[in-house]
């Protein structure tokens, strides 16, 4: 059995439980990890083919026996998802999900615990001036038709509320991943989109988004530096929907769609519920749900300066994020952009 702490040879490790460790941010903190040369208990639901032990987070006892001999644990487990009708699902993925997890691990003796949250869950409004941070309080009045946003918030309140002096919790809450490595498309299916060139039109909100391999590092920070019972947002830009459509026809060639939807949401909803009707009508399915070009009219800009300041944050320079992002995706066969631009050429076209 594992102790909590060993040393190497090279200073104090820690043995460290990860839930979720097959997913987008889960498999780059167990890489983090072990790039710190800490040992690692890799575990998710499905067990991932061998590469993680198959433990369900809703049975606190499969928890606790997996996580018995480690001091620290990281939450990266959940379902990224954009519908509105799986409430249900989202509400015991995330919330009881959290909670129980949450049992086991204190059960088993861990010491501390960091909570993969989102900042949606405090920077998403109306408002192109607002810089959200981690003093802002919950935009109940637009996440609350959002299952997944929703979900999110009340499984950090469960998770802060969990908080002791003896079974201490941080809650991380990264702006948009984007990197490489989203083998299930948790977070850059809109890259892929755009560079099939099926986005329609540029919707008239504000993107954040941040490297996943910095995300991964934030967390590992926050075991080491975070304290306990706070949030930390994460996040690497700030950028209209606009201008960020232009850096990726920078990077890759594609060109960005020429039309733009109106600033007003109503209308712009009502645009895209023509379209997806249109679409439909004919037998196809809309490239981009009604759900996305909603969440497309807002602006989601949020401040990390906090974990800078705290945790010292560093995230890589964005544009390196897009690029590798870019490049992931053809380099994997998901996507193929128009012109036959390869992996090589992407990288050569830079900003």
């Amino acid at each position: 059995m594992m102790s909590g702490t060993i040393e190497n040879g090279h200073g104090r490790r820690h043995a460290a439980w990860v839930g979720g460790a097959t997913g987008f941010l889960g498999s780059h903190v167990v890489k983090a990890l072990e790039a710190r040369g800490h040992e690692v208990v890799p575990v998710s639901r499905s067990g991932g083919g061998g590469h993680a032990r198959a433990v369900d987070v809703l049975d606190p006892d499969a928890v606790r026996a997996s996580a018995e001999g480690c001091d620290w644990a990281f939450l990266c487990t959940g379902k990224v998802t954009r519908g509105h009708d799986e409430s249900e699902e989202l509400y015991r993925l995330h919330v009881l999900g959290t909670k129980r997890a949450l049992d086991g691990l204190r059960r088993a003796g861990v010491k501390r615990v960091v909570v993969a949250s989102t900042s949606g869950t405090l920077a998403v409004g109306t408002d192109k001036q607002r810089i959200a941070d981690e003093g802002c309080r919950a935009p109940l009045e637009v996440i609350a038709s959002w299952p997944y946003y929703r979900t999110k918030l009340y499984a950090e309140r469960e998770a802060l509320a969990a908080s002791a002096p003896d079974f201490e919790v941080v809650v991380v809450n990264p702006s948009l991943l984007l990197g490489p490595g989203d083998v299930r498309e948790s977070s850059t299916g809109d890259v892929r989109r755009f560079l099939e060139g099926v986005i329609p039109a540029v919707p008239a909100g504000g993107i954040a988004f941040v490297d996943v391999r910095d995300a991964a590092e934030g967390m590992v920070l926050a075991a080491e530096r975070g304290r306990a019972g706070e949030r930390y947002i994460l996040n690497a830009q700030n950028l209209t929907l606009a201008a960020f459509f232009q850096r990726l026809e920078r990077i890759s060639g594609v060109k960005a769609p020429l039309f733009k939807l109106p600033e007003s949401r109503p209308l712009a909803l009502g645009i895209g519920h023509l379209f997806t009707r249109a679409v439909r009508a004919i037998g196809g399915e809309p490239p981009v749900s009604e759900a996305s070009i909603e969440m497309g009219q807002y602006f989601w800009y949020c401040d990390a300066s906090k974990a800078e300041r705290e945790l010292g944050f560093r995230p890589r320079d964005p544009g390196e994020t897009l690029r590798d992002t870019v490049d992931d995706l053809v380099a994997r066969k998901v996507v193929f952009p128009k012109r036959g631009l390869g992996a090589a050429k992407l990288r050569a076209i830079g900003l």
